[in-house]
């Protein structure tokens, strides 16, 4: 049967029929995990007592506790456990204190303690844990806000959407009928008290931010054929639910013998999917993705996703007055980032997250204390607070959204490899009407290539691309080249997507030890010049030749110094530049210090042979004058409070930019500059492009570019309106789609 994958989200809640104490009534409880920087299967253990959500005390807590949380969960045991509030402070009432466990218990309130509410503790006290990954087998989940007792012990363990045989081949699925998990068997749902809001979160958990009209009479002619096994129970979601498993348990229907649903017949939905992605009807694995066209001005997104490691998630940016700004994380909650989801063309969010989880963005931040009902077509439908004073970008808000299930995963694997991270590039073709596994051709191959693969796999961001790898033996059977002449921007889903020879395969070199390989990395650096500190520090100096000896010998200046005599003077447009790295890892040089290069002029290594290149246009694009600057102090200058510089180039010390911190090349050093001497007056553009090569794993290469417009008279320069351009987005479109919000 065709059924879509389901990942349960961390914050499902459990419910338990227990007694807290010998002596109590008995109590109904539920647990999740909350809290900071964590994964679904870890956090701060929260409690959900008396209408009311509350903490427990670390006192006395161990793993027999924890491994009572966790299987109450639905997780096999716990790991470990942390005290002190590792994954931050909660909340409300600390609901437990001293609690003992034997490590039996099937729920926490077994357990003895203090009682409910009896504690002496702080919140920074808090217990959190992390469980195992893998789930107790059938284990049966349902989460409502409420504690109605008829409803309290009905839990369903999965949910699906199931197609048609005529649609079971088309990828994503985006139509069926929905069915419950519930003892072991799928089971049907009567569409008595069904409607739009239920279907829409249904849509919405399997990646699609739409709901659509379907054929009642052709599904209603389908299901008098099918034998039926209905659910006894209707839903109430109100529509800006994560999942069905989060809405709210309708009354008791009434059926017969659970096989005739009286007034109606089983809930169908059909769902719209985003502009990225287009069901198709296809055999095999044939590539299921319709790129985005280019779209029309009217159509310029305002919102968008930077930082994330995997598709539909990121770090949240709006588009104000042609700007690219955050928002703050004051007030951000899962209605907020499920808006941002629909409006991207995903489906709900899975988390909204903050503290700059996704990395920290530049500029302003645009937005603050946003409140959306959930369903507005866009963010900046939702109120917020204009004035955004004392926010700062650590405080950036974040989205994970539900995504549709393309297959993509399934269509290649990385073999030989030290860990699942890493390996050769192995893919799955069609040859001669058999699905087959191969290689890639190597040839041209990079680190934009690679970040598609990482991205395919759900592995995060390309850390290196290679050429060789005869020392990751893959599967024998695999090693004939199936994919050539491939070429990514980087931006696409699948490497299907990207443009390829086809059929007809030429790779010289073959495949086998000369297969394309990658490493994949969940974090990666992320650098961004601070466009205002150019616009400030640009000037003009005439310099001697005499004093220009070791720029020229490291090709400072351009291809007419060669000949010019030590009197005669080079024209340099000069400026400061500040890099900061905004990402989630330290910027390194990919060279490690044995094969750095000595320069014996200017005394300094330099740790990668080109780290920004500084070019002067002319308004058709046309380079005029151009520069360079290799990496030879790549160090941190300066940090944001609280963070440790880690790394500084004197006495041959480790290269490289913390997170959170920057570098600065100042106006007044060698190579800082751009040889304008043959430059005639103008109008210009001055562009700065930082790791142009991708010769290093970044989150996000579309900020690596800054521009401004230069006038040149010819004896004096102006530089303005410098900003960071987006590299998939054209000048022209920033300039004209302002954006107010």
């Amino acid at each position: 049967m065709a059924m879509l994958p389901y990942t349960l989200l961390a914050v499902v809640v459990v419910l338990a029929v227990s007694s807290v104490q010998s002596d109590a009534e008995p109590v109904r409880i539920q647990l999740r995990l909350a809290g900071e920087k964590r994964k679904h299967y870890e956090g701060r253990v929260e409690v959900y007592y008396n209408n009311e959500w509350g903490t427990i005390c670390d006192d006395d807590f161990d793993m027999s506790a924890a491994h009572v949380v966790c299987r109450e969960l639905g997780y096999l045991g716990a790991v470990s456990w942390s005290p002190s509030a590792k994954y931050g402070k909660g909340e409300g009432r600390i609901w437990l204190d001293n609690v003992h466990c034997t490590g039996r218990e099937t729920s926490l309130a077994d357990c003895q303690s203090n009682g409910f509410g009896f504690s002496d503790c702080k919140h920074s006290e808090d217990v959190g844990v992390v469980c195992t990954q893998k789930r107790i087998p059938g284990f049966q989940f349902i989460s409502t806000s409420s504690n109605d007792v008829e409803t309290l012990d009905v839990r369903v363990e999965d949910v699906r959407i199931r197609a048609t045989y005529s649609q079971r081949k088309r990828v994503p699925i985006t139509e069926g009928f929905v069915e419950l998990k519930d003892a072991g068997k799928w089971r049907q749902i009567c569409d008595e008290d069904w409607n739009m809001m239920n279907s829409r979160v249904v849509c919405g958990m399997y990646g699609f931010p739409g709901v659509k009209g379907f054929n009642t009479r052709a599904y209603k002619l389908l299901s008098q054929r099918r034998k039926k096994n209905y659910w006894g129970f209707s839903v109430n979601c109100t529509g800006n639910e994560a999942h069905l498993s989060s809405c709210r348990m309708g009354k008791v229907l009434k059926l017969v013998g659970n096989s005739t649903c009286v007034r109606g017949m089983p809930v169908v939905v059909s769902c719209i999917p985003g502009r990225a992605f287009a069901p198709t009807q296809s055999s095999g694995f044939r590539k299921a993705y319709r790129p985005e066209k280019n779209v029309c001005l009217s159509q310029q997104p305002l919102v968008r996703l930077r930082g994330g490691a995997n598709i539909g998630e990121g770090r949240v940016e709006v588009l104000k007055n042609g700007v690219w700004g955050t928002v703050c994380d004051d007030n951000w909650d899962l209605k907020a980032a499920t808006v941002v989801c629909r409006e991207l063309g995903f489906g709900t969010a899975k988390e909204a997250l903050t503290g700059g989880r996704m990395g920290q963005g530049m500029g302003p931040v645009h937005m603050n204390e946003v409140e959306c009902s959930g369903f507005e077509k866009s963010l900046t439908g939702c109120f917020f607070n204009k004035d955004s004073l004392g926010c700062s970008h650590e405080e950036d808000a974040a989205v994970r959204c539900h995504v549709p299930a393309m297959g993509f995963h399934n269509r290649l694997r990385l073999g030989g490899g030290r860990n699942p991270s890493e390996g050769r590039v192995e893919v799955l073709a069609e040859r001669n009407g058999s699905l087959v596994w191969g290689t890639v051709c190597s040839e041209s191959w990079g680190i934009m290539e690679a970040m598609v693969v990482c991205r395919q796999l759900g592995l995060g961001f390309a850390n290196n691309a290679f050429q060789e790898t005869w020392y990751w033996p893959g599967d024998v059977s695999a090693d004939s080249v199936i994919m050539s002449g491939v070429r990514c921007s980087g931006t696409e889903m699948s490497l299907a997507q990207c443009l390829h020879h086809g059929k007809h395969i030429s790779c010289p070199k073959g495949g086998g030890r000369f297969a394309a390989g990658v490493s994949c990395t969940q974090t990666a650096s992320d650098l961004v010049l601070n466009a205002e500190v150019v616009e400030q520090t640009t000037y003009l100096e005439d310099r001697p030749m005499y004093a220009l000896q070791c720029a020229h010998e490291e090709n400072c200046l351009s291809s007419t110094a060669n000949p010019a005599d030590q009197g005669s003077y080079r024209r340099l447009l000069r400026f400061s530049s500040q890099i900061h790295n905004n990402g989630l890892s330290d910027f390194r040089p990919r060279a490690g210090q044995h094969s750095w290069i000595w320069h014996e002029c200017h005394r300094h290594y330099h740790s990668m042979e080109v780290f920004t290149y500084y070019d002067l246009l002319s308004l058709n694009g046309t380079k005029v004058a151009e520069g360079h600057k290799a990496s030879f102090c790549l160090e941190d200058t300066q940090c944001d409070e609280g963070i440790e510089k880690r790394y500084a180039c004197a006495n041959f010390g480790q290269q490289g930019i913390t997170v959170g911190c920057w570098d600065t090349y100042r106006h007044d050093i060698d190579c800082q500059w751009i040889d304008i001497t043959d430059v005639k007056p103008g109008d210009y553009i001055f562009q700065v492009v930082i790791n142009p090569n991708y010769e290093v794993a970044e989150s996000d290469y579309t900020n690596n570019i800054m521009k401004c417009k230069s006038r040149y008279d010819g004896h004096r320069i102006w530089t303005y309106n410098c900003h960071i351009v987006s590299s998939n987005t054209s000048e022209s479109k920033l300039k004209v789609f302002g954006g107010s919000i």
